[in-house]
Protein backbone atom coordinates (compact mmCIF):
# COMPACT_ATOMS: atom_id res chain seq x y z
CA UNK A 1 0.00 0.00 0.00
CA UNK A 2 3.10 2.31 0.58
CA UNK A 3 3.95 1.79 -3.06
CA UNK A 4 0.91 2.51 -4.45
CA UNK A 5 0.48 5.98 -2.78
CA UNK A 6 3.94 7.52 -3.80
CA UNK A 7 3.84 6.46 -7.34
CA UNK A 8 0.59 8.87 -7.77
CA UNK A 9 2.82 11.49 -5.77
CA UNK A 10 5.57 11.30 -7.43
CA UNK A 11 3.53 11.69 -10.85
CA UNK A 12 1.97 14.74 -9.66
CA UNK A 13 5.45 15.82 -8.19
CA UNK A 14 6.86 15.43 -11.80
CA UNK A 15 3.95 16.94 -13.92
CA UNK A 16 3.43 20.01 -11.95
CA UNK A 17 4.33 23.10 -12.69
CA UNK A 18 8.16 24.31 -12.60
CA UNK A 19 8.17 27.06 -10.01
CA UNK A 20 11.21 29.62 -9.94
CA UNK A 21 12.36 28.32 -13.26
CA UNK A 22 12.98 30.08 -15.99
CA UNK A 23 12.79 28.90 -19.89
CA UNK A 24 16.11 29.00 -21.86
CA UNK A 25 15.23 31.85 -24.23
CA UNK A 26 17.70 32.41 -27.12
CA UNK A 27 20.34 35.56 -26.37
CA UNK A 28 18.73 38.37 -28.73
CA UNK A 29 20.75 41.25 -30.15
CA UNK A 30 21.13 44.96 -28.81
CA UNK A 31 18.81 47.17 -30.03
CA UNK A 32 20.39 49.38 -33.03
CA UNK A 33 22.45 52.28 -32.24
CA UNK A 34 22.22 55.55 -34.43
CA UNK A 35 23.54 59.03 -34.80
CA UNK A 36 22.18 61.76 -36.60
CA UNK A 37 24.94 64.40 -37.60
CA UNK A 38 22.90 66.83 -39.86
CA UNK A 39 22.10 65.42 -43.26
CA UNK A 40 24.50 62.27 -42.42
CA UNK A 41 23.09 58.96 -40.49
CA UNK A 42 25.43 56.60 -38.85
CA UNK A 43 23.70 52.68 -37.57
CA UNK A 44 25.13 50.01 -36.18
CA UNK A 45 24.09 46.62 -35.39
CA UNK A 46 25.63 43.89 -33.72
CA UNK A 47 24.73 40.09 -34.18
CA UNK A 48 26.69 37.72 -32.68
CA UNK A 49 30.50 39.26 -32.68
CA UNK A 50 30.03 40.37 -36.19
CA UNK A 51 29.06 44.46 -36.14
CA UNK A 52 27.38 46.36 -39.05
CA UNK A 53 27.42 50.22 -39.81
CA UNK A 54 26.25 51.52 -42.45
CA UNK A 55 26.35 55.63 -43.35
CA UNK A 56 24.01 57.37 -45.01
CA UNK A 57 23.47 60.89 -46.67
CA UNK A 58 23.10 63.05 -49.62
CA UNK A 59 25.98 60.91 -52.00
CA UNK A 60 24.37 57.19 -50.84
CA UNK A 61 24.66 54.54 -48.21
CA UNK A 62 28.42 52.89 -47.33
CA UNK A 63 27.74 50.20 -45.33
CA UNK A 64 30.83 48.25 -43.32
CA UNK A 65 30.75 45.04 -41.35
CA UNK A 66 33.35 43.85 -39.23
CA UNK A 67 34.03 41.08 -36.22
CA UNK A 68 35.40 44.37 -33.98
CA UNK A 69 37.50 44.24 -30.52
CA UNK A 70 35.49 47.73 -30.50
CA UNK A 71 33.52 50.25 -31.76
CA UNK A 72 32.29 51.55 -33.87
CA UNK A 73 32.30 54.79 -32.20
CA UNK A 74 29.72 57.33 -33.84
CA UNK A 75 30.48 61.41 -32.97
CA UNK A 76 29.76 64.64 -34.23
CA UNK A 77 31.69 67.24 -35.29
CA UNK A 78 30.36 70.78 -35.81
CA UNK A 79 27.13 69.80 -36.17
CA UNK A 80 28.16 68.43 -39.64
CA UNK A 81 30.43 66.16 -39.90
CA UNK A 82 30.32 62.26 -39.01
CA UNK A 83 33.35 60.05 -37.62
CA UNK A 84 33.49 57.02 -36.67
CA UNK A 85 36.43 54.68 -35.22
CA UNK A 86 36.41 51.54 -34.59
CA UNK A 87 39.07 48.76 -33.62
CA UNK A 88 39.45 45.22 -35.48
CA UNK A 89 40.12 41.96 -33.43
CA UNK A 90 43.62 42.27 -34.71
CA UNK A 91 44.39 45.65 -32.81
CA UNK A 92 44.25 47.93 -36.02
CA UNK A 93 42.22 51.03 -35.27
CA UNK A 94 40.77 52.88 -37.94
CA UNK A 95 39.37 56.41 -38.26
CA UNK A 96 36.68 57.75 -41.13
CA UNK A 97 35.71 61.24 -40.86
CA UNK A 98 32.07 62.17 -43.59
CA UNK A 99 31.25 65.32 -45.01
CA UNK A 100 28.11 66.66 -45.85
CA UNK A 101 29.22 67.33 -49.78
CA UNK A 102 29.70 63.26 -50.28
CA UNK A 103 33.22 63.23 -49.72
CA UNK A 104 35.20 61.31 -46.89
CA UNK A 105 38.76 60.50 -45.11
CA UNK A 106 40.30 57.67 -43.61
CA UNK A 107 43.31 57.00 -41.20
CA UNK A 108 45.04 54.71 -39.30
CA UNK A 109 44.39 55.53 -35.78
CA UNK A 110 47.65 55.97 -34.88
CA UNK A 111 47.75 58.98 -37.02
CA UNK A 112 44.83 61.20 -35.34
CA UNK A 113 45.48 62.27 -32.09
CA UNK A 114 43.00 64.58 -29.85
CA UNK A 115 43.87 67.52 -27.93
CA UNK A 116 41.19 69.59 -26.03
CA UNK A 117 38.15 67.32 -27.03
CA UNK A 118 39.47 68.05 -30.87
CA UNK A 119 40.28 65.68 -33.39
CA UNK A 120 43.79 66.80 -34.67
CA UNK A 121 44.49 65.01 -38.22
CA UNK A 122 47.70 64.73 -40.05
CA UNK A 123 48.17 68.20 -42.12
CA UNK A 124 47.67 67.04 -45.71
CA UNK A 125 43.93 65.80 -44.76
CA UNK A 126 43.44 69.66 -44.68
CA UNK A 127 43.91 70.06 -48.92
CA UNK A 128 41.57 66.92 -48.68
CA UNK A 129 38.76 68.32 -46.76
CA UNK A 130 35.92 71.20 -48.20
CA UNK A 131 36.89 74.47 -46.69
CA UNK A 132 33.34 74.93 -44.54
CA UNK A 133 34.27 71.40 -42.92
CA UNK A 134 38.15 72.38 -42.22
CA UNK A 135 37.49 74.14 -38.67
CA UNK A 136 35.93 71.37 -37.34
CA UNK A 137 39.86 69.53 -37.14
CA UNK A 138 43.17 70.89 -35.99
CA UNK A 139 46.69 69.36 -37.66
CA UNK A 140 49.84 68.11 -36.94
CA UNK A 141 52.84 68.10 -38.75
CA UNK A 142 53.52 64.48 -37.78
CA UNK A 143 53.04 62.75 -40.47
CA UNK A 144 56.26 63.45 -43.08
CA UNK A 145 56.29 61.62 -46.14
CA UNK A 146 58.24 61.77 -49.63
CA UNK A 147 55.05 61.32 -51.39
CA UNK A 148 52.64 63.61 -49.69
CA UNK A 149 55.40 66.62 -48.15
CA UNK A 150 54.78 69.08 -45.63
CA UNK A 151 55.55 72.65 -47.45
CA UNK A 152 56.87 75.55 -45.02
CA UNK A 153 53.09 77.13 -45.20
CA UNK A 154 51.52 74.02 -44.14
CA UNK A 155 53.59 73.77 -41.38
CA UNK A 156 52.76 77.50 -39.81
CA UNK A 157 49.30 75.71 -40.06
CA UNK A 158 50.35 73.13 -37.59
CA UNK A 159 48.98 72.68 -33.69
CA UNK A 160 51.91 70.36 -33.38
Amino acid sequence: MKMSLLLPVTAVFLAGPAHAQTANKPASAPPPSSLTCGVLKAETTKTGSTSNWTVSGPAGRSTETGVLKSGPRFDCLDGAVLTVEFTSTAGHSFFDAYFPDGTNIGYGRQQIDRRNARVVLPIQAKSRIAAPYRGAFDYHCKLSMPADPITPAMRAECAF
